[in-house]
């Protein structure tokens, strides 16, 4: 890991690309898994997920903030409250949110790998975690 890790955002060592190659790699794995779509209003028409989803992590990682002025504040929990979301769909997610990590962090430069991975992994099971209602 480089000194400068530290110092730039996940986006800055990542950049846009990145997080749209995460999501798509993310979704190509919900878009079969019967657990997780039947929380998905659309089912597995996830395009408008993808872009959200896209938008969110970009942002929260420091970068543009498209999320916000399409969206507003993200309130995770408040938009995710009407939806059943236990351990089995927690596990569910973080099983296709890792593979998606696995399948794209070559894509980031060697020195910077361990610790946007690091930082990645951390956040997502946090996130995960933090969405459970049941």
């Amino acid at each position: 890991m480089t000194s400068e890790a530290h110092e730039r955002s996940v986006f800055e060592i990542v950049g846009a690309d990145f997080f749209v190659h995460l999501v798509d790699a993310f979704y190509d794995g919900v878009e079969h898994d019967e657990v997780l779509l039947r929380l998905y209003p659309e089912g597995s028409d996830t395009v408008g997920a993808r872009h959200r989803l896209t938008l969110f992590l970009a942002q929260y990682w420091g970068g543009p903030h498209d999320y916000m002025e399409e969206r507003g504040h993200p309130r995770l929990r408040m938009r995710h409250f009407d939806f059943t979301i236990g351990e089995l769909e927690r596990d569910h997610w973080l099983m296709h949110m890792a593979t998606a990590i696995e399948s794209v962090i070559d894509e980031v430069p060697e020195p910077d790998r361990e610790h946007v991975t690091m930082q990645l992994a951390q956040y997502m099971v946090n996130s995960a975690e933090h969405l459970r209602n049941k």
